[in-house]
């Protein structure tokens, strides 16, 4: 089909992949026929290849199905109505003036959505084995088939240990000789010894956090300008902000790609500080994302699902991770407020007593190892005299920031809860990268495990830490040391912190492509998103959330369901993405290959 004249550039592509779309579109006198024309269409699409009468691969059969459902959905009534937006209206008035008031990111999604309706996604072979020649297993039987398989399995291990060799842990040797010299900064810089540095509450102490730390911090190691005017604004503003002396010497003198995410993790972005500025007097109901407020029944306790809730007898941490959940309620590290007033206490726990049908408690905050050993002593026997509680888990990131405070004292105390056949005690935990992994951090967790409980890991899946196999590298470093992988959460959807958003279907595709190709017992953890209100929704399940819209600016638009199937009376929660194509360019800025990721389009 010859293209009109006036149409802009832009949409050459899109309308070449499906010259029989754009002619629908075009004949439509009303939006509502285009509609009737459109869905006719894709029926007959989908039924051509259900009835066998046009093959094509089974693998791309897979991904046809999908971007059916999913063009289906974005252009319903019912979807335009519960996103706001119509898709459709955007395509058709393009189709008819030859432009549309829509980004190039919303051309990019279908572009991609009609190339997999077509049969044309090209995802085969994956990238993560390009220039290798695949066998063709079915001409080989018994060993010879096997050893052809197992050949083609060691060029595959070795293509993404390439990969994984770009992310080294902490326990390397020649980063465990840079660290040190490190960490003599630190020390000369605060007048400390190596005895001090081993003692947690000097840890503490003596946590970066204000003006004063900031420019210690400076002599320390550099920041990049942008980087110090966001620290700077930050303490001058009490948005909140600290490192701990041990997690500052993770950092490299100089910026580096490798301790890239150790410093997102606590140094913020000038918009995270501007837009914390903007809130100072409304936070609170600004950045509740999990609508916290609606779901504490008593003080210190919230309360999401019927068998499990979280008390939080201490509410900071030694350091602030920028995209902390609970950014609304804390206002610096360490803060004076931060501790709960024992009746307060007292009376969660009673809470926890009245209430039978709870079989597991997490301990939580801020960071509950703040506390002294008294106070969590006396907070662990309140709840292991409730019978009906089956488990407790503590929630920390000690073992990351201050390892030093993991000791053997306070390990004796968990394991005088940790009852086989009554209780279990277990440790949840939150390494972000395996730059994090050290031999301070594999000590601590081997006096946690030494006395009988299980390590777990809540990763969140930033930017930072979203780059091919970044992620699998960190499961690896943390199954070296004894941590288990239990969740892997899609960024909140705060707008505060969409600088470190990543499309849902990144996280999908790392699943499925990087994830998959580990041990079971490495890949263990779980996609999940957290659901406003309700909680965690499974991102790989397709009865939990779907597509529903594509935003002009090109953001898709999902719809997550109640995660408990039983409450009737819950309505979806809409969420807006960050783009594909945003994402894509920040990832080329830190020197990545779009086209290494060029199947993030094909998850939905």
């Amino acid at each position: 089909m010859t293209m009109q004249w006036h149409m802009a550039i832009r949409w050459h592509e899109c309308w070449e992949i499906v010259p029989e779309l754009y002619a629908l579109l075009k004949e439509s006198e009303t939006l509502e026929s285009a509609r009737e024309k459109i869905i006719s269409h894709i029926n007959a699409l989908d039924w051509t290849y259900r009835r066998d009468i046009d093959r094509i691969k089974s693998w791309d059969y897979i991904l046809l199905k999908e971007a059916i459902g999913c063009l289906k959905n974005i252009i319903s009534q019912r979807s335009e109505r519960l996103a706001g937006t119509s898709a459709l209206e955007h395509l058709w008035t393009a189709a008819i003036t030859g432009d549309s008031d829509v980004t190039d990111d919303f051309i990019d999604e279908f572009v991609h959505l009609f190339k997999a309706i077509k049969g044309q996604s090209d995802v085969y072979p994956s990238i993560l084995m390009k220039g290798i020649e695949l066998p063709d297993f079915e001409k080989y039987t018994g060993r010879e088939a096997a050893l052809k398989r197992s050949d083609y399995l060691d060029h595959m291990g070795r293509r993404m240990s390439s990969y994984l060799a770009r992310y080294p842990s902490g326990l390397k040797p020649e980063i465990i000789k840079k660290r040190s010299e490190t960490k003599n900064r630190i020390l000369e810089v605060l007048d400390a010894t190596e005895d001090d540095w081993e003692d947690w509450q000097w840890q503490f102490k003596h946590v970066f956090k204000n003006k004063k730390g900031f420019e210690k911090i400076k002599k320390i190691i550099t920041l990049n300008p942008v980087q110090e005017k966001a620290i700077e604004l930050a303490v001058e503003n009490d948005v909140p902000f600290g490192v701990t002396p041990h997690y500052l010497h993770l950092m490299d003198p100089e910026p580096s790609d490798r301790d890239f995410a150790v410093r997102r993790q606590v140094f913020p972005p000038l918009s995270y500080v501007e837009s914390m500025i903007a809130h100072k007097e409304d936070r609170a109901l600004a950045f509740d994302f999990m609508r916290e407020h609606d779901t504490s029944p008593v003080e210190l306790v919230t309360r999401r699902y019927p068998t499990v809730a979280i008390i939080k007898p201490y509410d900071s941490c030694p350091q602030i991770c920028v995209y902390c959940q609970r950014n609304w309620e804390i206002t610096s590290p360490l803060m004076d407020s931060a501790l709960a007033s024992k009746e307060h206490i007292d009376n969660a726990l009673q809470w926890f007593a009245e209430h039978d049908q709870m079989m597991d408690v997490l301990i939580t905050g801020g960071d509950p190892l703040v506390m002294s050993d008294n106070l969590i002593d006396y907070i662990l026997n309140g709840l292991s005299e409730i019978p009906h509680l089956r488990s407790i888990r503590i929630a920390t990131r000690m073992p990351i920031t201050v390892p030093q405070r993991v000791t053997e004292e306070l390990c004796k105390i968990f394991a005088r809860y940790y009852e086989v056949g009554k209780q279990t005690l277990c440790m949840v935990t939150h390494f972000e990268h395996p730059y994090e992994v050290t031999p301070e951090t594999a000590e601590a967790i081997r006096r946690v495990k030494m006395h009988g409980l299980h390590v777990y890991n809540q990763q969140v899946f930033t930017f930072a830490n979203s780059r091919r196999f970044e992620t699998a590298a960190l499961r690896i470093a943390m199954k070296q040391i004894g941590v288990d992988p239990y969740y892997t959460f899609n960024m909140k959807g705060k707008s505060e912190i969409e600088d470190y958003a990543v499309p849902v279907a990144r996280i999908l595709q790392e699943r499925k492509e990087e994830a998959r190709l580990l041990p079971g017992i490495f890949r263990s953890d779980e996609p999940v998103f957290n659901v406003p209100f309700l909680g965690k929704n499974h991102l790989r399940a397709w009865q939990d959330h779907e597509l529903i819209a594509i935003q002009p600016d090109g953001r898709r638009v999902y719809s997550f369901h109640p995660w408990e199937k039983n409450i009737e009376t819950v309505d979806p929660y809409l969420y807006t993405d960050v783009t594909i194509r945003s994402y894509l360019e920040k990832l080329k800025a830190r020197g990545e290959d779009p086209e290494e990721y060029r199947s993030i389009w094909y998850y939905y």
